[in-house]
């Protein structure tokens, strides 16, 4: 199933990013019932959902780019997962696949183009159908739909250029422009009410000891959030959704900085547009458990691309998109946290040979031959990269499930950090969105 956006709604949504741009530059000095601390998708549609509940309630939202949704919601795959991978019950599988339908639904109703070109998961060794058919049963479990098994002749009625001895079929997983989406959610925000703040960098949070100046409302809103140029919102309760930053908004309202983020850069490589016929869907490996991320796989475009990838390695930056991109804080942090030392002496080898598939992008097409035969050296470039907000703990754990934090003391009562959000956030955006709404609601009196 395809649906393309008309050239009035593009217009409309890349007027309403024009305007949330500007009114944020003249609403700085606000105060609000709840501030929303982050503009990327978990942000935008948990912003979203607080002010659809509770339209007579004040709400901000603050971003510290310029613009809405630039990192992880605007450098990611595009893939609208289906929920396979997850524990069965778990809540990461329940809101994946509530959060696909829902998607699907909100481009419907807004008119957003997607495509269901659905996802092969193919098993290219004997030792991988096992895997494969325990994750069929697990995609049962979670009640993702339409799921099937495909022999070899399956997988090339499906696309006749992959090579596989079998494989899993989700024709229910698509693929989307998430920061359309994601800008889309904000549109919704503002119409409801909703200020948003761009440019505006939170460094600190506190509680005031006095009411604004010439404020006539005392200490209605007791929680201050200043920026970097000596702004200040003030509100009565608020909810920060940092993302790559969470650990360190959390630091500075008095929280712990564990679980702590740590950056992961993943490259692709782009085919070439003569070999885009190679890839008609999604083509995934299945999963080594033996090793933290997922493998490189084929994700078609709504652009009409095809990227192949990305490796995983540690980024020297936190928003650092390219390879020589380097910030020492982040730098120094990532290296000295005890969590990433130890996850780094646990998958050495899984790391170098990340690292040196990065460089010699001959290493990784021999890779993808595996899937796809006829694809060369000579049919791919480098494309894009994106950081991945990886939560880690003290043990060197990947931290897999949803972190809520609020401290203590005063401040701490009146705050509400997402920690981590894990992948696949975007595909479950408007089903995170749900669960913390309901958090902050159970916390706070709205």
């Amino acid at each position: 199933m395809i649906r393309m956006l008309s050239g009035a709604s593009a217009r409309a949504a890349c007027a309403s990013q024009r305007k949330l741009l500007t009114d944020g530059a003249l609403r700085l000095h606000s105060t609000c019932d709840v501030a929303v601390v982050g503009a990327g998708i978990v942000g935008l549609a948990t912003a979203r959902e607080l002010i659809l509940r509770h339209p007579t309630l004040s709400f901000v939202l603050v971003e510290k780019e310029k613009e809405l949704s630039l990192h992880q919601s605007g450098h990611n795959s595009g893939v609208i997962h289906s929920g396979i991978y997850y524990t069965p019950g778990s809540l990461k599988a329940r809101l994946c696949v509530r959060g696909a339908t829902l998607a699907y639904e909100y481009c419907d109703k807004k008119g957003l183009p997607y495509k269901k070109c659905g996802k092969l998961i193919v098993a290219v060794e004997q030792e991988e159908i096992p895997r494969l058919k325990a994750l069929y049963e697990r995609g049962l479990k979670n009640s993702v739909r339409d799921l099937s098994m495909v022999d070899a002749k399956g997988i090339r009625e499906r696309e006749p250029y992959c090579r596989g001895i079998m494989a899993l079929d989700s024709p229910y997983t698509g693929i989307v422009d998430w920061r359309m989406v994601a800008l889309q959610y904000g549109k919704d925000f503002e119409e409801a009410g909703g200020q948003v703040v761009t440019d505006y960098e939170v460094n600190d949070i506190s509680m005031v000891n006095e009411s604004p100046a010439g404020s006539t409302e005392g200490m209605k809103y007791p929680i201050a959030i200043k920026d970097k140029k000596g702004n200040e919102v003030r509100c009565r309760y608020v909810l920060t959704c940092g993302g790559l930053y969470s650990d360190r908004l959390s630091q500075i309202s008095g929280c712990s900085r564990e679980p702590r983020i740590v950056p992961f850069r993943g490259d692709y490589l782009v085919l070439k547009p003569e070999k885009h016929y190679l890839v008609k869907g999604n083509i995934y490996p299945v999963p080594d458990p033996r090793f933290p991320f997922l493998g490189v796989h084929f994700t078609p475009r709504m652009d009409g691309s095809v990227w192949l990838g990305p490796n995983a390695v540690l980024a020297f930056k936190r928003e650092g998109y390219k390879v020589y991109d380097f910030n020492l804080r982040d730098f120094a942090d990532a290296l000295s946290y005890r969590g990433l030392q130890k996850l780094v002496l646990k998958n050495i080898t899984y790391g170098v040979g990340e690292m040196y598939r990065g460089v010699v992008i001959g290493a990784q097409v021999k890779i993808l031959q595996k899937y796809i035969p006829e694809i060369s050296r000579s049919d791919v470039l480098r494309g894009p990269a994106g950081v991945r907000a990886q939560a880690l703990d003290r043990g060197g754990n990947l931290v897999d499930d949803f972190v809520f934090d609020g401290g203590v003391g005063d401040v701490g009562s009146r705050v509400l950090h997402v920690r981590n959000a894990p992948s696949p956030a975007a595909t479950s955006s408007l089903a995170i969105a749900e669960m913390i709404a309901d958090e902050v609601e159970s916390r706070f009196t709205l």
